[in-house]
């Protein structure tokens, strides 16, 4: 096997776009470190000589941030800066032809799956052995735990399978075995992602192995809490709730996004599933797991929505009170079935709609908040910031939910990625605050 026998690269990875996206720049970077790379990532003032942009090209504004950061650097490029300028991940493999012709400065490009080309590139070896292991950009107490890549729904406005390709599944052993790795290196929170949590299982065992995942992820020694995101709801498996709810170290934590809940953009949307049927799951849910948080994302103004769609998702976020949500305004999306349709819905009403549901869903978030004052939790903590040791509850996902704060005064003491017992005293829309309790 050739391993380059000196430090003469030093590369710069930058990483846009989602959580898995994270995990693929961590994997690239501990391939490029074990071929003696000297590797940083998002690195302001960095001395490398090689920049490797790992980009998103889900919607309009991810893909404009992706294009204006590969001008950034290919302007560094010219100014010789930089030796060699690569770019990879979701707008690569969506556009490489285009961003060839328009941005030649870049020395190549490469899709989501070509990390061997990649590497080849650059004159390192693809290590097999390694596959699993990665250099974490998150603080070492939380991971992002991909379990799948690609997409087999057929969502109408949807890119990703454009650009990650069919569902593929990762092994329940080669899973574990990463699970170990990362409890070893300090990870106590696994956070499992992949474009379909709920998918898992029949592309490689024939059937859905969520539960059976689970399990064996739930009995790595060290992990303490384990967090469910990116759940699809049509065909849902339940029995991964039955083990959700006998596993103390499974979080009551569930993301599920269901886009919408009218019938005509259900269908519109190719959800495969029905108004009736997405009140029952949620009902389902909520019986099996009776603590647990919900967390749904939704689409406003999809080609087709009513002001009669519109009222009804409003009502639905309205009576089902969910925990944690979150909304986008739709976007045309090349290639997909909606892009086919009139983009018929004006991009004020869009906005005007979306900033409706989010008005409501501030009052909802600030009433549960407040029925949590005096409450007791186990507290993750992440950082420390503007005089606060800031965690979460197991109900919050890292960046995208509800924080809890604590007064950093003297007589107090937190250890970063240490758990901490904290009595709520006092809650805001999406903050809660707290004291140690001794």
């Amino acid at each position: 096997m050739k391993v380059r026998n000196q430090q003469a690269n030093k590369v710069n990875v930058i990483t846009l776009g989602c959580s898995k996206n994270v995990v693929d720049s961590e994997v690239l970077m501990g391939q490029l470190k074990a071929n003696n790379f000297d590797v940083t990532h998002e690195a302001e003032k960095s001395d490398a000589n090689i920049v490797i942009i790992n980009t998103c090209g889900f919607i309009d504004n991810a893909k404009q941030e992706s294009i204006d950061t590969i001008l950034r650097y290919a302007d560094e490029k010219e100014a010789g800066k930089l030796n060699k300028l690569y770019v990879t991940g979701c707008l690569s493999q969506r556009y490489k032809d285009d961003l060839e012709a328009e941005i030649p400065q870049v020395d190549a490009y490469f899709g989501t799956l070509e990390l061997p080309q990649l590497l080849k590139t650059l004159e390192a070896d693809y290590m097999h052995e390694l596959v699993g292991e990665r250099i974490l950009t998150t603080p070492k107490h939380f991971a992002y735990f991909k379990i799948a890549e690609g997409c087999n729904r057929p969502c109408s406005f949807c890119a990703i399978p454009l650009m990650r390709g069919k569902h593929i599944d990762r092994p329940i052993e080669d899973l574990v075995k990463e699970a170990k790795r990362l409890a070893s290196m300090g990870t106590k929170e696994l956070i499992l992602i992949a474009q379909d949590l709920t998918y898992y299982g029949l592309q490689h065992y024939g059937e859905r192995k969520l539960a059976d995942l689970l399990r064996n992820l739930s009995d790595v020694n060290g992990i303490d809490w384990i967090r469910l995101q990116y759940a699809y709801p049509s065909q849902f498996p339940l029995e991964a709730l039955d083990v959700m709810a006998e596993r103390s170290n499974i979080c009551n934590y569930l993301d599920m996004p269901l886009q919408h809940i009218s019938d005509n953009m259900l269908k519109t949307m190719r959800r495969g599933i029905t108004k009736r049927r997405t009140v029952e799951l949620v009902d389902t849910i909520r019986q099996r797991v009776p603590d647990i948080a919900l967390r749904t994302t939704l689409i406003a103004g999809h080609p087709g929505e009513t002001q009669q769609d519109f009222e009804d998702l409003y009502e639905f976020v309205e009576q089902t009170r969910f925990d944690r949500l979150g909304i986008f305004t739709y976007s045309h999306e090349e290639n997909t079935h909606s892009y086919s349709l009139a983009d018929d819905v004006p991009a004020e009403v869009k906005q005007d709609r979306a900033d409706q549901i989010m008005e409501l869903q501030q009052g909802i978030s600030l009433e549960l908040n407040e029925q949590k004052i005096g409450n007791v939790y186990k507290v993750l903590f992440d950082r420390k910031e503007s005089g606060y040791f800031v965690g979460r509850t197991e109900f919050d996902s890292p960046e995208v939910d509800n924080e809890v704060l604590v007064s950093a005064t003297p007589d107090t003491f937190v250890r970063l990625g240490d758990f901490a017992t904290v009595q709520i005293n006092d809650a805001s829309d999406f903050d809660l605050y707290g004291k140690l309790v001794q």
